[in-house]
């Protein structure tokens, strides 16, 4: 039986138990600036302290320890200690050339941990979940509040870094490989076309596991996301768990871990923080409250996977598998098939349910074609001046009277299509308003098909190919 096979037979049968809080971990070790540099770079021109992920080559005793702990504690999947791994959180401090190694030693260091323990108990297998973190750029919104078009990072950026980690975490021996603390979802599509292409490549696929998070009560993520249409966006990975962790506690989290489970065609997890943050940047919420939380999220049959997120300890880990154990875990659900896209938020089209019948309006949907250039006359001539920021009011005029896609076509010989669709997408993602619904790229021109679709956090539609 394959790893993944193992996997599944036991998500069926019993609710599984991610570790803890490795930076919270780190913390208790109160490491100094000459531990995080260690022998090799002691002579590193910038400052080190506060790169976690490098003590993975400085510290290993110590990574190896964080991680023995939260096994005693019965977790059964390590993460690997890679979430700011990539080339790209690397950067910060000048250390891009040692993602690929950090990421392949970060696996094979959690790798010896888990197999030390399925030694010790064969019927009880230990697995790791290589780790991509979100990165410190977001791909669906500007950092230049002076211009809303602007992208300090592009989906082929990401694609890129995104390859390398993943690589070097499924050389070390991951199991399964879990895009973390995704708050804006075109950086999580990213790291799915990564993952992907790799699986491709190397003729075999391993799980994926697809966590975002949840930015505060409104119940959106950073990038403005519902969970509905998160999932919707994220679906076509085929993730064998999907959920949320971070930016909450558990007290918060449950009505969005209530959401995604009811609409998610696979599996749930979730590994909140150990409650909201103190005036200290502290975590307070003791073991106990959080596991009752959690067994509770358990007995409600909203969850498969549960665990730590900031601020949980080997305590608070041991007092989950408590809670869940003999739990039964969540049941999938069987999802009508239909047409599921999203913006920041949800549409379905096909599931005759009365909800959706009430979200649509009617028997039909409406697209809306005045942001195409083709189809009309004032568009084409705000584009074709350059006047990108009026041509988004018609996007917003046709959604305010009842447009629930926007139709986007550039194909015009007196434009540059690629780059004429990917200002406008942009630019209309900062718009909640517009960016509320589904967008479809509308091209008969592939390479502007392909730069639409990297614009897109939400799942849209292509037309005209």
């Amino acid at each position: 039986m394959s790893v993944a096979e193992t996997l599944d037979r036991l998500l069926a049968e019993r609710i599984l138990v991610l570790d803890g809080a490795m930076g919270t971990m780190i913390q208790a070790h109160r490491l100094g600036e000459s531990d995080f540099r260690g022998t090799r770079f002691t002579e590193w021109e910038r400052e080190l302290k506060g790169n976690n992920d490098l003590l993975t080559l400085t510290q290993p005793d110590v990574i190896r320890e964080i991680h023995d702990s939260f096994l005693a504690a019965g977790a059964d999947i390590l993460e690997t200690n890679t979430f700011n791994s990539t080339p790209i959180s690397q950067a910060d401090y000048g250390m891009q050339s040692v993602s690929r190694e950090l990421n392949e030693t970060g696996a094979r260091l959690a790798r010896e941990v888990a197999d030390a323990w399925t030694r010790k108990t064969p019927d009880r297998p230990r697995f790791v979940a290589g780790v991509l973190g979100p990165t410190n750029r977001t791909a669906s919104m500007s950092p230049d509040v002076s211009d809303s078009g602007f992208r300090n990072i592009t989906f082929d950026d990401l694609v890129t870094a995104y390859t390398e980690s993943a690589e070097g975490v499924v050389a070390g021996g991951a199991d399964l490989l879990m895009i973390e603390t995704s708050f804006d979802t075109l950086n999580a599509k990213a790291a799915i076309y990564a993952m992907l292409s790799l699986f491709e490549r190397l003729g075999r696929a391993l799980p994926i596991m697809v966590s975002g998070t949840i930015t505060d009560a409104s119940g959106r993520t950073l990038s403005g996301q519902v969970p509905e249409a998160f999932w919707n966006a994220v679906a076509h990975a085929r993730p064998v768990a999907v959920g949320f962790n971070c930016s909450l506690g558990a007290k918060e989290l449950r009505p969005h871990v209530q959401e995604i489970a009811r609409v998610a065609g696979t599996r749930v997890s979730v590994h909140p923080n150990a409650g909201l943050p103190n005036a200290f940047g502290d975590y307070d919420d003791t073991p106990e409250n959080m596991a009752g939380l959690l067994g509770e999220f358990a007995r409600s049959g909203f969850v498969n996977i549960v665990g730590g997120c900031c601020g949980t300890t080997p305590d608070h880990i041991a007092a989950i598998v408590d809670a869940v154990g003999g739990v039964a875990p969540r049941r999938i659900p069987d999802i009508a098939p239909a047409c599921r896209l999203s913006g920041l938020e949800p549409l379905t089209i096909g599931a005759e349910t009365e909800e959706n019948r009430a979200r649509r309006g009617g028997g039909f949907v409406n697209i809306g074609e005045r942001t195409n250039v083709a189809g009309s006359i004032r568009f084409a001539r705000l584009v074709r001046d350059g006047d990108f920021e009026a041509s988004v009011e018609v996007a917003r005029d046709q959604v305010a009277n009842g447009a629930q896609i926007v139709d986007v076509n550039m194909d015009d010989a007196m434009l540059d299509a690629e780059a004429s669709m990917v200002r406008f997408l942009r630019l209309a993602a900062a718009e909640p308003d517009i960016a509320r619904v589904p967008f479809m790229v509308d091209s008969s021109k592939w390479p502007v098909v392909v730069s639409g679709l990297k614009c897109l956090q939400g799942k849209g539609v292509v037309n005209s190919i």
